[in-house]
């Protein structure tokens, strides 16, 4: 038991580690779109159910949701990705502004948000229908915006991380958003990032980008081969045959074949098979249109454009086997230092330098339930080899990240807490009030520094609490590891607003600030300006309310010089304290006559006005 919790320990130590560490995400991001039904009835017009939505959920996908998961986990996410100028856009930039990404997307008018819409019906997944063409190719002013984007945002966390060379991911699911030009400019750049992970369904796409970690599935890792020209290799007794034509076919490389070889002996009833023999033939078949592989129910058959997995023929095949096979070929074929291929429910297996293979196991779950718990991987094994964690600690921590976001239907995201609590280690470093005094923000901010938390800051009246704070307080706190929130106190409203305010006298705005989860600490300063409190705290990012950007903020050249990042984050519309002000006046002025008694509440003697 004492060495169970030293391993844990030391994983902790690892995700703690990695705490604030730059990460760019670039790639196809897309949003995920979940819809729940209700059904107890058949259509008359076929048989079809008939369903009655309950609710929606829209979430970040593709390399969206793996910056999501970057920035869950602790680590400071940037994306770069091309993004329609449409509703599904806006709400992938809201999802992004929940979950703390930086947003440096870039908007191309006439080119489609690709939307992945999912209905359900007692968390079956009935239909998914797809949306964003992969053929609407960007034109040459979106690649060189893009570019732009993606030299800006390197530089931006090189200096937000005083000089460290960032961390790159990239995620390419071959809808677009990754022309030739932005690969080749990735190639050439390959030196301003110290690790790259690559995630690609076409992984012969980034020959020379020399990764240092790819996680292929088994599909993908099995299509790189058969367009290298796999060799037959000896598993368990049995010969495995990769079959490949001499030349790739139109429209994706050649089709393979896993199994038996010709005229060789199968694994499952050790009788010969004659060459070619095939009587059931592929099953399944590839996403029409997205010419990229796919993987059947049974766990077996692989199919895509030009690529085949046979079913009958890879029967009594270990999928983790042949993999475990093929490792130091896929690190050849990719360049990349360590090569994981993820096995959908049944794990993964991951090789490195030392050509030892490590097989990490999951725990089978619906479908419904694993969708992203591959990019959930794929951030936590990148942000563990930035942090220079050992192979086997890495992958350890992959599997473990991939495998706790799967308890629900959803999307995946595996947050930094969770993964902690699944190593059975404390969450909260520190036993400091909420409310706390201007004089001791000094000692708490190098308290939290030193344990490598990132502090985000912000400041404002408060006067009537209402959703739109709440919301604007819950995006902020995302943005970093605790929130810190300076009150203008009574005198400073005032002065601002006028002799009528505030309406709540600061020791009921700090309460109420202080009784929300997303607040760390409450801090109330007198003056107009909160310049003297920032100088004390150096926030890691300042955030402020409303619809101008960030370099029009008063208190941005401050924060920028004392290192920090601004953000400024939208307001619900229609939710503001000095609505809610004017409709209570405007009930007041209802002409119906009241009664009113003359004697005064003495409990109301001692409040002010």
């Amino acid at each position: 038991m004492a060495g169970a919790a030293a391993e844990q320990r030391r994983l902790a130590t690892v995700v703690e580690s990695w705490l604030g560490r730059p990460v760019l995400i670039v790639g196809d991001a897309m949003l995920d779109e979940w819809r729940f039904a209700d059904s107890d009835r058949l259509c008359r017009e076929a048989p079809a159910p008939v369903l009655t939505l309950r609710r929606r959920i829209s979430a970040a996908g593709g390399a969206a949701n793996t910056a999501v998961n970057v920035a869950a986990l602790g680590g400071r996410a940037v994306l770069v990705a091309p993004v329609g100028a449409d509703v599904a856009g806006d709400e992938l930039h809201d999802c992004l502004d929940r979950a703390g990404v930086w947003d440096r997307t870039v908007n191309q008018p006439g080119r489609p948000t690709p939307v992945k819409r999912r209905m359900l019906a007692g968390n079956q997944i009935l239909l998914r229908e797809d949306s964003g063409d992969p053929d609407d190719a960007l034109d040459h002013e979106g690649v060189t915006r893009l570019l732009t984007a993606l030299s800006c945002a390197t530089e931006e966390l090189r200096a937000a991380a005083g000089g460290e060379a960032p961390t790159l991911v990239v995620c390419d699911y071959g809808l677009g958003a990754l022309p030739a030009p932005v690969r080749a400019w990735l190639v050439e750049q390959r030196e301003r990032y110290a690790t790259v992970a690559l995630d690609a369904h076409d992984l012969a796409d980034w020959r020379g980008l020399a990764p240092t970690v790819v996680t292929p599935s088994f599909a993908e890792a099995t299509r790189l081969l058969a367009r290298a020209g796999g060799m037959t290799r000896p598993v368990g007794g049995t010969e495995l045959h990769l079959e490949h034509l001499d030349s790739d076919p139109a429209d994706g490389p050649s089709e393979m074949t896993v199994g038996a070889a010709p005229g060789g002996v199968r694994a499952d009833d050790g009788t010969a098979e004659p060459a070619g023999a095939d009587s059931t033939g592929p099953v399944g078949e590839p996403t029409p249109g997205e010419g990229r592989v796919a993987l059947t129910g049974d766990g077996l058959s692989v199919t895509g454009t030009g690529v085949t997995v046979n079913t009958r023929a890879g029967e009594g095949v270990d999928r983790a086997v042949l993999a475990e096979s093929r490792l130091a070929e896929l690190r050849a074929h990719t360049g990349a230092d360590v090569v994981a291929v993820t096995l959908d429910t049944e794990g993964a297996v991951v090789g490195g330098a030392d050509g030892e293979p490590r097989r990490s196991h999951s725990t089978p779950v619906p479908a419904s339930h694993a969708v992203g718990a591959g990019d959930a991987y794929l951030a936590a094994m990148t942000l563990a080899l930035a942090a220079d964690a050992p192979l086997p600690t890495a992958a350890q921590l992959a599997q473990l990240a991939a495998t706790i976001t799967v308890s629900d239907t959803g999307t995946c995201v595996c947050r930094r807490d969770d993964l902690l609590a699944a190593l059975d280690q404390p969450t909260e470093t520190t036993s400091h009030p909420a409310l706390v005094g201007g004089d001791e923000l000094d000692a708490i901010v190098a308290e939290y520094r030193e344990a490598g938390r990132s502090v985000v800051f912000t400041n404002g009246c408060f006067d009537v609490l209402h959703r739109g704070h709440v919301r604007y307080l819950e995006q902020a706190r995302a943005l970093g590891d605790l929130l810190i929130v300076a009150v203008n106190s009574d005198g400073s409203v005032r002065r601002l607003k006028g002799p009528d305010r505030p309406v709540n006298p600061v020791e009921d705005r700090g309460a109420l600030l202080a009784a929300l989860a997303c607040v760390d600490h409450v801090v109330v300063f007198e003056e107009d300006s909160p310049a003297a409190l920032i100088e004390a705290v150096r926030p890691d990012v300042y955030v402020k309310g409303g619809d101008y950007p960030p370099e029009l903020v008063p208190e941005g050249p401050l924060v920028r010089r004392l290192g920090g990042q601004v953000r400024t984050l939208g307001y619900v519309p229609d939710r503001s304290t000095s609505a809610i002000i004017e409709r209570i006046r405007s009930h007041s002025q209802d002409p119906s006559p009241q009664v009113v008694d003359p004697t005064p509440d003495p409990s109301l003697r001692t409040q002010a006005s």
